[in-house]
């Protein structure tokens, strides 16, 4: 169940099947090691998780129903530091996809230049059809059964898709019990109260804002005539306007999962986030044209930030973007051959493993202030996430112009050789 395919074995898609997350995963990587003429046995370990716990448990619901689900925490890399990543609540959840998601969390850590690796975990279940009872119940079952993999010096998780804070709050009491310890470091995504870091909800938006301000820059995109468009106005793509817009970036059209909203003259974040809070979608917002996802992807703007779903930009309509910057908010939202297709037009794509890496790195700050027992402000905490930021993309920019490649390798080649550098120093190869 834990191989996987080699570069030296046919591919999915030579055989007729369709890529798994974890197969564009590998594949990103393998450019990357090629470019590098990275060491064999490095790329061996380096292709696979370390380690997959796959568990099955019951939870029993408010009516007095047992019913099983299926949960996993993928740990991948852990030469940097601790693992760390999200753990997810979709009925969509596999194997494939945690496996996946935990590798790029480690180049994620090591683009970002903090002392973590890679893992991810998720929970196969619609958390939409559980109450508030029954949700609590599984989490504490779950992070009960993966607390012996679990720590705050060996893996800490964090909120991800239909998880939050409340979520990390009952994962932090569970492991707590277990460990007979008030262990506030053993999640980071949590509440205030119990040490939680100001400007945690807004990181990931804050970090794709810098990241596209940096780029600007190279680029001599005048960002105060600039035009922008979000797909996913979730909570990446609402916070990225909302600092986007405060950088003088226009935002002309922004989307969620029922559809978009576009309009020339701009879209305030304010007006949006108050139409949203009333109607509960942003479609019909007055004075806007209605779009479709798949419209606002293609729209003449400056700036595109995915922030939505994965795969959404593909062979199929990269020839069609017709922005100049793209920043990836979501995770995983371009296909290889996209990226292909866009480096040859000369489009610069800001990758998710740099652009989305704000909530990694602002969790590593609450991380930072549970073990110290601090407690910094919210000015202290944007300054620190700002400067992380800032010394990522630029690694990676000066990797990808040395290189000559697209941003998405050049950040592949300085993860990849950090991980590479750290694993020969512990002698694991």
């Amino acid at each position: 169940m834990l191989e996987t395919t080699s570069k030296h074995e046919a591919a999915p898609s030579s055989l007729g099947m369709q890529k798994t997350q974890y197969d564009i995963a590998v594949e990103q990587f393998q450019r990357a090691a090629d470019l590098m003429k990275l060491d064999e046995n490095v790329q061996e370990i380096l292709r696979k998780p370390r380690r997959i716990l796959s568990i099955n448990f019951p939870v029993k619901m408010d009516d007095g129903r047992i019913l099983l689900y299926q949960g996993f925490r993928s740990q991948h890399n852990n030469a940097l530091g601790p693992y760390k990543g999200g753990i997810r609540y979709h009925p969509n959840v596999t194997i494939e996809e945690v496996k996946a998601l935990s590798m790029w969390m480690t180049w994620k850590c090591a683009v970002a230049g903090i002392p973590f690796g890679g893992a991810k975990g998720g929970v196969t279940v619609n958390p939409k059809l559980l109450s508030k009872h029954e949700l609590e119940r599984l989490s504490r079952t779950f992070f009960s059964l993966i607390s012996e993999i679990v720590g705050p010096f060996r893996d800490i998780p964090a909120p991800d898709v239909y998880t939050d804070s409340q979520t990390m709050a009952w994962f932090m009491d569970e492991y707590s019990k277990v460990d007979r310890n008030n262990a506030n470091a053993v999640v980071t995504g949590k509440p205030i109260i119990i040490g939680g870091s100001l400007g945690r909800d807004s990181a990931t938006g804050k970090g794709v804002a810098v990241t596209v301000e940096e780029a600007a820059r190279h680029l001599k995109i005048d960002l105060k005539k600039a035009t922008c468009a979000i797909q996913g106005w979730g909570n990446v793509g609402s916070f990225a306007h909302m600092f986007l817009e405060e950088a003088g970036v226009k935002v002309v059209a922004v989307s969620d999962s029922k559809g978009g909203i576009h309009k020339k003259t701009g879209l305030w974040f304010n007006e949006v986030a108050a139409h949203k809070k009333k109607n509960t979608s942003l479609a019909n917002l007055p004075s806007s044209e209605n779009i479709t996802n798949e419209e606002l992807l293609e729209l003449d703007v400056d700036i595109l930030v995915p922030a939505a779903l994965e795969d959404v930009i593909t062979e199929n309509n990269a020839r069609s973007i017709k922005a100049k910057l793209v920043a990836e908010g979501a995770n995983g939202p371009t296909t290889p051959e996209a990226d292909d297709i866009l480096f040859k037009k000369g489009v610069t794509l800001i990758p998710d493993i740099l652009a989305n890496s704000g909530g990694v790195s602002t969790s590593y700050l609450e991380w930072v202030q549970n073990l110290q027992h601090l407690w910094w402000t919210a000015e202290e905490v944007d300054h620190r996430l700002t400067a992380i930021m800032k010394k990522a993309f630029a690694e990676v920019w000066k990797t990808s112009q040395e290189q000559n490649v697209d941003m998405r390798t050049g950040a592949y080649v300085y993860a990849i050789g950090k991980v590479r550098d750290a694993m020969q120093i512990r002698g694991w190869v």
